[in-house]
């Protein structure tokens, strides 16, 4: 493993208790921007997501002392945990989509988005749904990756057992597909 983060992921596998705080807050970010972008918001919130995100760490904690060095990023083994943690979730959404009502009146005016942003923003959410679903597989996880997460070329071609160089063609390829289906997606409804 390479990279100026192997040191860190070396003492945290040997049980370094402080490597391994300083392995989860420097890796926690980044979970949570994939798992927001593969989950969305719920309700206006994003907190399925970032509890999702919660799990990965745990189970990333979890594996580190059973991770071994096969020349990849350490990355690359924190997001296949946090894609079959998705995976899961997008499964138990499917399963469980009930609506819970609260008989709690609250005392003060809610500061969440009334019910037009909400529905502005579910419709944007929506339509960029729409057309990423229209990437292959494998495109669709290099943006992602790349633009919601913010990952190098080298650290998804690392997950994705790809090179840096096949990265960066695929995710132009993506992007310029996505650039021709934006404006259908994207035009105004007229009134």
């Amino acid at each position: 493993m390479t990279g100026p983060d192997a040191e860190l992921v070396e003492r945290a596998v040997r049980g370094d208790p402080d490597a391994t705080a300083d392995l989860l807050e420097l890796i926690r970010p980044g979970v949570v921007r994939y798992c927001r972008a593969h989950l969305g918001r719920v309700g206006g919130r994003y907190t399925t997501a970032d509890d999702v995100g919660q799990e990965v760490c745990i189970a990333v904690l979890h594996a580190l002392p059973r991770f071994r060095d096969e020349g990849r990023p350490f990355s690359a083994f924190v997001y296949g945990i946090a894609a079959r943690k998705v995976a899961d979730a997008q499964r138990a959404a499917v399963r469980h989509s009930a609506v819970v009502l609260t008989g709690t009146v609250l005392d003060r005016p809610d500061g969440a988005p009334g019910p037009e942003q909400q529905a502005l923003a579910a419709d944007v959410a929506r339509r960029l749904s729409h057309v990423l679903r229209n990437l292959s597989d494998v495109h669709r996880e290099i943006v992602v990756l790349r633009v919601a997460v913010g990952l190098s070329a080298e650290e998804v071609g690392g997950a994705l057992g790809m090179s840096a160089g096949a990265v960066r063609v695929a995710q132009s390829r993506a992007l310029a597909h996505l650039r021709t289906l934006a404006p259908s997606a994207f035009k105004e409804v007229p009134a």
